[in-house]
């Protein structure tokens, strides 16, 4: 069992626990507050860089955070798919639960990398070490998913014994004959 297990499959996993929870947590306190939901940590960076600095409405600032909350919420999502494919073993040792981890690593990526520009344009220090923290695990599982090799899988015994059964079979069609 332990052994086909990937670095990165058992990372991507651990930061599905966190971001799963955390981001849809924040996303939620958006979508039912809009008002207060943006006043969080996680979001107040946004709304201070909207005001301040593209100097946008109450209006167009909760818009975007919903945006924001949507964008967040996708992340999960793809944390999810990846979550619920890791389960089965044989998606995990075929390597198809990566495209889900790499989705969720991309778009998280983004949010994570535009929050904390606009947290360090706004001077928040705390919202800017938040971000840089998620983006900073973000972007090693998305390292290890790159140089870590494939997983490597011993051949099935049935199916070498299949193919000389089939040879012998097909004598008519083996060109050598």
């Amino acid at each position: 069992m332990i052994q086909n297990w990937r670095i990165s499959s058992f990372n991507g996993a651990l930061l599905a626990c966190y971001f799963i929870p955390t981001w849809t947590i924040a996303a939620f306190k958006i979508m039912i507050s809009p008002l207060q939901g943006v006043y969080e940590r996680p979001n107040l960076a946004l709304v201070l860089f909207l005001s301040d600095h593209l100097q946008w409405g109450t209006l167009s600032t909760v818009r975007y955070a919903w945006l924001m909350a949507l964008g967040k919420l996708t992340v999960v999502a793809f944390f999810a798919v990846f979550l619920v494919f890791t389960t089965r073993a044989s998606i995990r040792q075929t390597g198809g639960c990566d495209e889900a981890l790499a989705m969720a690593l991309g778009i998280g990526s983004a949010i994570s990398f535009a929050s904390m520009l606009m947290a360090s344009k706004v001077g928040q220090t705390a919202a800017m070490h938040l971000h840089v923290t998620e983006l900073l695990l973000l972007l090693g599982t998305a390292v290890l998913m790159a140089i870590e090799p494939p997983l490597l899988r011993a051949p099935e015994q049935n199916s070498t014994a299949q193919l000389s059964h089939d040879s012998e079979r097909y004598t008519f069609s083996n060109p050598s004959s």
